[in-house]
């Protein structure tokens, strides 16, 4: 495909900035660099041979200018409870779509909660959390919804078989946890709660080849802003590998490493959703490798859509909101192992 379009990535010289900013390419884009670091932006620039245009999220005509002449802008900058709102606004100025790979909850809400109306209002399609963390896990639960109309619960289950964090994974969270006070969120009879108990331990039957793992139940995930955002589902629960979870939490864990032309890591991960309603189930399953790789197809499949007309709604979206679900999963079918009911 060539689009032609020119876009702005914010963040670009980060970890997912750069598979960001390859897919687009990949997929005919222009991409305009930009971001904080003026230094490793014109680094990159002259890596690329694109055009940079250094920009703060405290200075909004340096974001007016970063977003001028461009169809769209992709935030990859976090931490997101900084970036997302001066991005935004910016976008908003510019009247161009607003994506992000945001996997705060907080975040997220407060994209939800503050610009909805005003989105709306302007006709800007805003999708955050078009990402690994919110995005896949929505599009997987709209699938596996088909065409019920409501459900008792949906549980979305994620089996990393490791987890290396990078830097602006650490810093998000660092910024969630103090926000949320350290204390843990998660999604039950229809609202967040926080809760300063600990997490249960319990097995997830994971499809193969991965099979029962040891999980942390209630690991909440931005899935619990997406979902219930446009699916009548009072309980969301998102578990996380053991694994996982003991490698994000050591402040020793290295931050992940290439290994392959692509600069993947060896990371392989399976995201399995289950969605009952009454006696009946329903299942969407997602196989791949390297989480934050995986970001750049589904941010950019988002991006390609939104500018070529092909979304269900204005404002601010979820992915499951925003697209047609299966066809969005089976479209990433280069990148993604997709099983999904019927």
């Amino acid at each position: 495909m060539e689009s032609g379009h020119r876009v702005t990535v914010f963040g670009a010289y980060g970890h997912t900035g750069r598979f960001v900013l390859a897919e687009a390419r990949r997929r005919g884009f222009v991409p305009v660099l930009s971001g904080r670091d003026a230094g490793r932006l014109e680094a990159l620039a002259r890596e690329t041979g694109l055009e940079a245009r250094p920009a703060s999220v405290g200075d909004a005509a340096s974001l007016d200018h970063a977003l001028a002449d461009t169809a769209a802008v992709i935030n990859c900058a976090g931490p997101f409870a900084t970036t997302a709102a001066p991005v935004l606004e910016a976008a908003l100025r510019a009247g161009i779509p607003y994506l992000d790979v945001a996997a705060e909850i907080e975040a997220n809400l407060d994209t939800f909660t503050h610009f909805a109306e005003r989105a709306r209002e302007a006709d800007v399609v805003v999708v955050p959390a078009m990402a690994f963390f919110g995005g896949l896990g929505d599009l997987l639960a709209t699938a596996a919804m088909g065409d019920w109309t409501t459900a008792d619960e949906a549980h979305i289950a994620y089996g990393l078989d490791s987890w290396h964090p990078t830097e602006g994974t650490r810093s998000a969270g660092a910024v969630s946890r103090r926000r949320r006070e350290g204390r843990r969120v998660r999604y039950s009879g229809g609202r967040l709660e926080h809760r300063d108990d600990a997490p249960p331990v319990l097995r997830w039957a994971f499809p193969d080849p991965m099979g029962p793992r040891a999980v942390v139940g209630e690991f909440t995930m931005a899935d619990v802003v997406t979902i219930p955002r446009h699916l009548p589902i009072p309980d969301v629960r998102t578990y996380m590998t053991v694994e996982a979870v003991r490698d994000i939490a050591a402040p020793d864990t290295p931050a992940p490493a290439a290994v392959d032309e692509h600069g993947r890591s060896a990371q392989t991960f399976l995201v399995d959703v289950v969605v009952r309603s009454g006696g009946a189930e329903r299942r969407a399953v997602a196989r791949g490798q390297d989480i934050y790789a995986v970001t750049a197809p589904l941010v950019v499949e988002a991006l390609d859509r939104v500018l070529g007309g092909r979304t269900r709604a204005v404002g601010v979206v979820s992915a499951g909101e925003a697209f047609d679900a299966p066809g969005f999963l089976r479209a990433l079918s280069g990148h993604l192992s997709v099983e999904l009911p019927g």
